[in-house]
């Protein structure tokens, strides 16, 4: 098959061993990143089918009605940003491995990573230092310090491992479901969710983006924050209700963010008012980014692309596509 990988930015997937799943097939790999619909769907006018990377690249149902020769479009995780009713409609198989008990060690460990790099203020004395004015601030330890994980799943779990490690305590708060779970599994839970925002040092938001979730946090939800407490989000800024988190930031509550998501990505104005607002740390999406991750990501998504052309598809959103 004519096969076309998506937003391999830095052209890591040739020097991975999962690429060798593809030797039997016709693969052209784009290393930029092509916003314009129009010629994204002249890039892909011959393709069978189409990797993609996360969802750096959003398939939308203009896009596949100029694509007659599509016929799969493999990935792996959630698809908010896939039209998945238009792929039924222009008979186009969305095959996406949800790895359930599998969680991104990648994203926990760059989530604990934040943490730390936000409390002790790593970035800010860096810069410091390298300016010839030594130190900055005095930063936070983070024993015997509250994390407030929201989101009773794999990857805050890992990053619960983390915390305990470095001798923080841990508490959760979640749907009525996953608050249920996390007291079965003898965990702490939150008396409340203003309780849970109010008392927590460090607060850190796991869940996936969904209709239901977006903008799950508030401006309320930051306003019962302290005053020298941190907000982290390695998972979906559309969790947050648009423009709360630059105004909680702005009022002091919380008084420290450390994100690697943003509303619009790629975010390349180093002028953003969240992106340079002084008490924010951030990084550009790389939860994932990591040799190993991408590795252990594509060797499903491509063994979805041979299953599908041996004619056994794997892992199918929309089966009721004819093959």
């Amino acid at each position: 098959m004519k096969v076309h990988i998506l937003d391999d930015w830095f052209d890591t997937l040739r020097g991975l061993p999962c690429f060798d799943l593809l030797a039997e097939h016709d693969v052209t790999v784009w290393t930029d990143h092509q916003p314009d619909e129009a010629i994204l769907a002249d890039r892909l006018q011959d393709a069978d089918c189409v990797v993609l990377f996360r969802e750096r690249t959003t398939v939308t149902r203009g896009l596949l009605e100029r694509l007659p020769n599509l016929r799969l479009i493999s990935q792996r995780g959630a698809y908010p940003h896939v039209d998945v009713a238009a792929c039924t409609d222009q008979g186009v198989l969305l095959c996406s491995n949800m790895h359930s008990g599998t969680p991104s060690y990648a994203a926990a460990e760059l989530t604990f990573g934040l943490i730390l790099a936000a409390m002790r203020q790593i970035p800010q004395q860096m810069a410091s230092a390298r300016a010839g004015h030594w130190q900055m601030g005095v930063g936070k330890t983070l024993r015997g310090r509250t994390l407030g994980l929201y989101g009773y799943g794999r990857i805050a779990g890992a990053v619960a491992d983390y915390a305990r490690a470095f001798g923080m305590k841990v508490v959760w708060w979640s749907s009525e479901a996953g608050r249920a779970r996390a007291r079965a599994a003898g965990e702490t839970v939150a008396e409340s969710r203003a309780a849970f925002f109010a008392e927590s040092d460090v607060v850190s938001i796991h869940i996936r983006l969904k209709p239901d979730t977006r903008g799950i946090v508030t401006a309320a939800d930051f306003a019962e924050m302290q005053d020298g407490a941190l907000f982290v989000n390695t998972s979906r800024a559309g969790l947050v209700a648009p423009g709360a988190l630059l105004d909680a930031l702005n009022a002091g509550r919380p008084g420290m963010a450390a994100v690697d998501v943003f509303e619009t990505e790629p975010l390349t104005d180093p002028d953003d008012p969240l992106l340079s607002h002084p008490r924010l740390i951030c990084t550009p999406h790389i939860g994932f980014v990591t040799e190993d991750e991408f590795d252990l990501q594509f060797s499903d998504i491509f063994a979805q692309v041979n299953a599908f052309a041996e004619g056994r598809p794997i892992h199918m959103i929309n089966p009721e596509v004819r093959i």
